[in-house]
């Protein structure tokens, strides 16, 4: 299987369209409408709050590290995201998404946790909550709510689980799962917010999930979205946090671009799922990593980062119904 243009955007959307040299500055309005990626009419008894992974880097070495709200380049790219990640909750609730302004992806591989962490915090992730807190004065009407992310959305979201959710414990009560999927998770982080669970199993709620996939044939360390941080880890096909191998035949499907027209359609399931917990990691033996590499992902040989929602889309699908129905039997 080749990769497909329309994943390959979500790394690398080479348009320098849109971005200024200047530092974004201002809050978002998030009562227009035209700052959402998403707005349903909300018909489920449960919302999905998604916050898409980067779709946009820098061209020019003097443009900001942060774009613009209105960059052409993440704005066409999150559609992208949407329609390969979000849809997997759409059988769920009722997915809103809000534009942030985004952080340069290059750029941010080359820094620490501690210095990712600080750029994220200020624009992306001031952005977000905004967003947050207008969706739940505004649309939420008390519903309860699932997160979604993937990569930079995900380390935005540990920002607003950390912060926006320490001291909204009301709000927290109404969340089913955060799906931080594509950035690690550490124990530190854990320790650092006793208010904050992580996933032990298919059916608890008010839980983190999150897993990073690649190869076992990529180095310690040489995962540039993980680098050396070892992060807790839950198997997205048995839903469990051992090191027992969940194989092809457990899975639901994969949701992968067809090799000759590039549409992304249900397929077998494609990638069976191991969790190694010195690494942090989740293996996948079954891919291709040559074949999935073929169209150049700069993330490197057997990193299988762009595929975290791909390779398990029915799985996650089935869980955040399944976590759904559970919290609203429950309360």
């Amino acid at each position: 299987m080749k990769t497909s243009n329309a994943l390959l955007v979500l790394l690398l959307c080479c348009s320098a369209t849109g971005c200024s040299k200047d530092q974004p500055t201002g809050a978002i309005d998030y009562s227009l409408s035209s700052r959402w990626l998403s707005l349903p009419a909300p018909i489920k008894p449960v919302d999905v709050f998604y916050i898409y992974p980067t779709v946009w880097h820098k061209t020019d070495p003097a443009e900001s590290n942060i774009c613009a709200i209105d960059n052409q380049t993440m704005l066409s790219g999150s559609l992208i995201a949407y329609s390969c990640q979000a849809t997997a909750f759409e059988t769920a609730g009722n997915v809103f998404a809000p534009f942030y302004r985004q952080a340069d992806s290059p750029y941010m591989l080359t820094l620490s946790e501690a210095e990712r962490w600080k750029i994220v915090s200020e624009i992306p992730a001031h952005d977000v909550i905004d967003a947050f807190k207008y969706y739940l004065e505004h649309y939420n009407n008390g519903r309860p709510f699932i997160l979604a992310g993937h990569s930079q959305g995900s380390n935005v979201m540990q920002v607003l689980l950390s912060e926006y959710m320490a001291v909204n414990p009301e709000v927290y009560k109404r969340m089913i799962a955060a799906y931080m999927i594509g950035y690690p998770v550490p124990a530190q982080f854990m320790a650092d917010n006793g208010h904050l669970k992580f996933a032990e199993g298919p059916d608890d709620t008010g839980v983190i999930i999150s897993f990073n996939t690649q190869s076992p044939n990529v180095l310690p360390g040489h995962n540039p979205v993980v680098g050396n941080i070892v992060g807790f880890v839950i198997n997205p096909i048995s839903w469990t946090r051992d090191e027992t191998v969940a194989t092809t035949a457990e899975g639901l499907g994969s949701y992968l671009p067809d090799p000759v027209s590039g549409k992304f359609t249900r397929g077998p399931q494609y990638a069976d799922a191991r969790i190694d917990k010195t690494q942090g990691m989740l293996i996948c033996t079954t891919a291709d990593e040559h074949s999935l590499t073929s169209d150049g992902n700069v993330m490197g040989l057997g990193v299988y980062h762009i595929y975290d929602y791909a390779f398990y889309y029915y799985n996650i699908r089935a869980n955040a119904e399944n976590r759904a129905n559970i919290y609203l039997k429950k309360y």
